[in-house]
């Protein structure tokens, strides 16, 4: 006798979706969504999707009903409850769009909580769409199998991240001067925490001095090599999630 075939099959679509999830209730799904599940996926009744809603956690839903415009879903089961997030903020310069993005996707794909966007005074750009931010981080969580989005906040001046800085949370300063060794430094301050990366171009002296003035800052060298942006938020954050974060419980 073959054997059941698995349900939900690994290979069922996964979505995000704002409603607030729970058995039996339906689930409409409209726009570019439904014309993924539609199109792309070419989902048909009785098809099986993966759903989050970012506050319960993920469900196996089944499809009802499918139009051009539109695809109905019914949550049938939880899968997961919505994960334990480390508690770590990465404050990242603002890049080049593409750079950033990949900085936002990577950032999502490691774990992270929140993800502050900094403008500095050698920054390239001073503006973030946060609704494609947001749509990118939504994307990345969706192919990485999470089941909490990072949330994306809205840009800040430096000056203005430092004055409001609370003084529960560490903050690691990646300073292309130098300083301790990351690993080292993260081991010897449990979270919540944060790590602070500069523009392509790095902070300048004034910055440097309002950041070492601070008594949450503590400044780390990445290595003996000057990274750029992207690679020092990304090389950061994996080095503190395989030090402090959820990696060792994976």
């Amino acid at each position: 006798m073959a054997a059941t075939p698995a349900w939900p099959p690994r290979s069922a679509p996964r979505l995000f979706v704002t409603q607030e999830l729970a058995q039996g209730i339906s689930v409409p799904i409209e726009g570019n969504q439904a014309n993924y599940l539609d199109r792309v996926m070419r989902v048909a009744p009785g098809d099986a999707v993966i759903l989050c809603d970012n506050v319960t956690g993920e469900w196996a839903a089944r499809v009802t009903e499918t139009s051009k415009r539109s695809v109905v879903l019914e949550a049938v089961e939880r899968l997961r409850p919505r994960e334990e997030v480390p508690d770590f903020w990465l404050c990242a310069a603002l890049l080049k769009k593409d750079r950033f993005d990949m900085v936002l996707e990577k950032a999502t794909e490691l774990g992270v909580a929140r993800i502050q966007p900094v403008i500095t005074r050698r920054c390239v750009a001073d503006k973030l769409n946060l609704d494609r931010a947001r749509s990118i981080v939504t994307e990345a969580a969706e192919q990485c199998a999470r089941t909490a989005l990072p949330e994306v906040a809205e840009p800040v001046k430096l000056d203005a991240l430092l004055r409001e800085w609370p003084e529960d949370r560490v903050l690691f300063f990646a300073d292309e001067m130098g300083g301790e060794p990351a690993v080292a430094r993260f081991a010897a301050h449990l979270p919540p925490a944060a790590l602070l990366v500069g523009p392509e171009g790095g902070f300048d002296d004034a910055e440097r001095d309002a950041i070492r003035a601070k008594i949450e800052a503590k400044p780390i060298t990445l290595g003996p090599r000057i990274l750029r942006g992207e690679t020092a938020a990304i090389a950061g954050t994996a080095l503190w999630m395989g030090a402090m974060g959820d990696w060792g419980a994976a």
